[in-house]
C-alpha cells in the first residue's frame, strides 16, 4: 500500500508543478476586483507583462488593464500608445508608481526622447477612469482611452523601471527585454470577441472574464478530482 500511496503523491506533485505555475504566468488566470471584466487579454512578449482590454467600436473607446512588476520595489511600470509607430519616442504614456506616502499614483506623460519624459495633463487621447493598484510586487494600471473614429489597430508600448526620483520615473534599462517592449494591438479582435460573447449570453451561457480563465480553472478542477479519486482507490488496495 505504501508504494501505491507514494505513486499518488508523486502524481499530485507533478500536477501542481505542471499546471499551477504555468497558469499563473498567463493573463487568462488573472482576475480583478469590483466586477471589472475585459473582453480580451494578451500575454505581452517581453518584461513578463500582460494587457487586458475591451474595445467599443461604437464609441471608439479602449478600456485597458496593464499588469507588470517594476524592476525593483521602488520602481514603476508604464503602458501607452504611439500614434506614429511602434516606438518609445512619441508614446502617449501612463506611468504608475508609489508616492512618498507609499500609495499608488498614475500620471500621463508624453515621451519626447529616450532620456527624458514630460508630464502632461493632456495627451493626444482623452484618458478617463485612470487609476493604479499594487499588491504582492505587481502593479496594475487601469484606464479608458478615447481613440479616433475608425481606429482598428494601435501601436502599444510598455516598460518597467527601477526607481523614481523627486516624483519622476528614472530612465529604464536598455536590455533586450526593454527594447522589445512594443507591439501592434489589433482592436478588431475585441469587437469579434464581444459579438461572440453577446451571442453566448443570449443562449444562456454566462460570460467569462478575459475569455479563457474559466477553462483553466475547470481543467485544474477536473485533474485534481481525478487524482483524489485515484488516491482513494489506491489507499483501499
Amino acid at each position: 500500500m505504501a508504494s501505491h500511496f507514494q505513486l499518488f503523491l508523486t502524481s499530485l506533485l507533478v500536477l501542481l508543478f505542471h499546471i499551477s505555475p504555468s497558469s499563473s504566468l498567463t493573463c487568462t488566470s488573472q482576475t480583478f476586483s469590483a466586477n471589472t471584466h475585459f473582453t480580451n487579454c494578451t500575454d505581452l512578449p517581453s518584461l513578463k507583462s500582460f494587457l487586458h482590454w475591451t474595445f467599443d467600436p461604437t464609441k471608439s473607446t479602449l478600456s485597458v488593464a496593464f499588469i507588470s512588476s517594476p524592476a525593483s520595489p521602488d520602481g514603476w511600470i508604464a503602458w501607452g500608445i504611439n500614434p506614429a509607430a511602434p516606438a518609445m519616442v512619441g508614446t502617449q504614456s501612463l506611468i504608475a508608481f508609489k508616492n512618498p506616502k507609499d500609495t499608488m499614483v498614475v500620471k500621463t506623460y508624453n515621451l519626447t526622447s529616450y532620456k527624458s519624459i514630460t508630464e502632461t495633463n493632456k495627451l493626444l487621447y482623452n484618458v478617463m477612469d485612470l487609476k493604479a493598484e499594487s499588491s504582492d510586487g505587481v502593479m496594475k494600471i487601469f484606464a479608458k482611452l478615447e481613440l479616433p473614429e475608425n481606429t482598428t489597430t494601435v501601436n502599444q508600448v510598455w516598460q518597467v523601471g527601477s526607481a523614481v526620483k523627486d516624483g519622476m520615473p528614472v530612465v529604464h534599462k536598455f536590455d533586450p527585454e526593454n527594447l522589445k517592449s512594443k507591439a501592434t494591438l489589433d482592436l478588431t479582435t475585441s469587437a469579434a470577441n464581444a459579438s461572440s460573447s453577446a451571442s453566448s449570453n443570449s443562449s444562456g451561457q454566462s460570460g467569462k472574464e478575459t475569455g479563457g480563465s474559466s477553462r483553466i480553472v475547470e481543467t485544474e478542477t477536473t485533474a485534481f478530482a481525478f487524482l483524489l479519486f485515484l488516491g482513494i482507490v489506491l489507499l483501499q488496495l
